[in-house]
């Protein structure tokens, strides 16, 4: 069974790498005021998707903390979100409240995710994104990746409308933002493609959170919670 699966991701990591891809510029290359998309809660077959599909034809990356019980059945998206250059990351494997969890709790959530993103994508820098974006002194002692916080939250899983999330971002968006959002919804996937067409017309290049360090020439460190792509967060 495992040798049958592990050939079924082959054949459909190969199927992605085959597809025409959009030109994505070189982080270090890049001048343009930059941020990065990041989206929690997926991978979502349907949601996920479309907004694969509305990234390619941008030519945007982004970047996807993904829940460790969403893998089983998606491993298509996390392999075409990989191949496509998209970074992908962990958000625990049930999104526990990491905070004033048990540290076997802690371990658990992280290193049963890391396991399967290694499988599935091969050995990797899983970077953290802690739900909720709680973490107390064990987290951070615990944490073996940099963790990433957001430095713009339009609040889609509450609101559900497009044009409200929309007007929110463009309306604080400043270089250098990682902006939190989720794939998990449809609204907040047509927004995001609203957010990309918006800023791509204004000069914004939309890059993955690893590439907007590079950009800002920040070297991030295990165990530390980033707000942007130069401060950590409560600096």
């Amino acid at each position: 069974m495992k040798q049958w699966f592990a050939l079924l991701c082959a054949a459909a990591l190969l199927w992605v790498l085959c597809q025409p891809r959009a030109a994505y510029p070189a982080a270090g290359t890049i001048e343009a005021p930059c941020v990065a998309l990041t989206f929690d809660d997926g991978p979502r077959a349907d949601t996920t998707e479309r907004l694969l599909d509305g990234l390619a034809a941008r030519g945007a990356r982004a970047t996807f903390f993904v829940i460790g019980q969403q893998i089983p059945g998606n491993e298509e998206l996390l392999l075409r979100m990989a191949a496509e250059g998209h970074q992908v990351g962990s958000h625990t494997y049930s999104h526990v409240r990491l905070q004033g969890a048990a540290e076997s709790t802690v371990i658990e959530e992280i290193a049963k995710t890391e396991v399967l993103l290694t499988e599935l994508l091969g050995e990797g820098d899983y970077w953290l994104r802690p739900p909720y974006g709680l973490v107390d002194d064990q987290t951070y002692r615990l944490a073996e990746t940099p963790m990433i916080y957001w430095s713009l939250d339009p609040e889609d899983w509450k609101v559900l409308d497009t044009a409200k999330v929309v007007e929110r971002i463009l309306g604080e968006v400043e270089d250098g933002d990682i902006i939190l959002l989720h794939d998990f919804y449809p609204t907040s996937v047509e927004a995001a493609l609203q957010v990309v067409d918006a800023l791509q017309g204004k000069g914004y290049q939309f890059l993955t959170v690893a590439e907007l360090f590079d950009r800002f020439g920040t070297d991030p460190q295990p165990g530390v919670l980033y707000a942007d792509a130069t401060h950590p967060r409560g600096w």
